[in-house]
């Protein structure tokens, strides 16, 4: 395509249009009456080859074409005003922002009530939304613009982004206090191999897979645990874990924190299993985004002192 009649504004009414899916919204993002933005579609039809976008009741439908370009359209725009704007200073006395966490619901127990009492104290216009992490979708929920960090087990990143090892998370095997399969045994103790593997056992799933932590370490000696029940929470499962027989792996940060109120003891299990490393990642175009920055510290600050008693990352 030549760019040299091509009219650089209406890239911007065009992400506008992949937001909103409206002529009317879009209108109103880029401060423009709702003809003058139909018009605007118009010429991005004709320029560019593609329907763009079908009605479909009172909205829009974006076109296969239109979809893809709408990551890489907005990551070049954010590119521009970056390189175009000033460097700015971020107050989070002052700001008025929304942030978007992607991780499981251990972050909903360990991180969320820490960072909602400093946002209170420190940032009480920051709001901070923590989101379903999607099993294999990692990656594409940062790059989608979907969320501005994850928070998962870390093994590498891609080129795009950059991470931040936080904390190990060592699994114990949780368990009701009452529970009588394991009533001789002491807190802390290593469950037998065969009495591990009798128990009934809840797994975390996200997406139902009945294979999870510590099934590779058991099927490398030659056994299977017996699984009973899968959820995708873990405070779920200690609830379920404190009011019956069924047992579970947990992190044991989690169990230690929730275990007193749940009623619960914790024992060492009969296999080795390396601990998961949890990171946070980020796509490489926030990282000298001062506003992006601030989040990254407040969650290392807060997450790392898990890693309290635990070998060094």
């Amino acid at each position: 395509m030549n760019l040299a009649g091509f009219d650089l504004n209406l890239l911007k009414v065009l992400d506008a249009l992949l937001r909103e899916r409206s002529t009317t919204r879009a209108a109103a993002r880029v401060g423009l009456s709702q003809p003058a933005v139909s018009a605007a579609l118009g010429r991005l039809r004709a320029a560019l080859g593609d329907e763009l976008f079908l009605r479909r009741g009172q909205g829009l439908v974006a076109t296969d074409f239109a979809r893809a370009l709408e990551a890489p359209l907005r990551e070049t725009l954010d590119r521009l005003e970056d390189l175009l704007a000033a460097p700015q200073e971020f107050d989070p006395a002052t700001a008025k922002r929304t942030f978007r966490l992607a991780g499981i619901d251990f972050f909903a127990e360990m991180l969320m009530p820490q960072l909602a009492a400093r946002l209170a104290a420190a940032a009480p216009g920051v709001r901070i939304q923590l989101l379903n992490l999607v099993p294999r979708e990692y990656e594409a929920t940062l790059e989608r613009y979907e969320a501005d960090v994850a928070l998962f087990p870390l093994t590498g990143s891609p080129e795009w982004a950059e991470h931040r090892l936080l904390f190990r998370s060592p699994f114990v095997l949780a368990a009701a206090a009452g529970n009588p399969r394991l009533a001789h045994l002491a807190e802390g103790d290593t469950v037998p191999l065969d009495l591990f593997c009798d128990l009934g056992h809840i797994l975390f799933s996200l997406d139902g897979n009945l294979r999870a932590m510590g099934d590779d370490a058991l099927a490398a000696v030659g056994r299977q645990r017996r699984v009973v029940m899968s959820m995708a929470s873990f405070p779920g499962i200690l609830r379920a874990v404190a009011g019956s027989e069924a047992v579970s792996l947990v992190p044991v940060q989690l169990a230690r924190k929730l275990q007193g109120e749940m009623g619960l003891r914790c024992f060492a299990l009969p296999m080795p299993l390396e601990p998961p490393v949890i990171g946070m990642m980020w796509h490489r175009r926030s990282s000298a985004t001062p506003a992006h920055a601030w989040l990254r510290e407040q969650i290392v600050e807060l997450m790392t002192p898990l890693n309290a008693g635990l070998a060094p990352l």
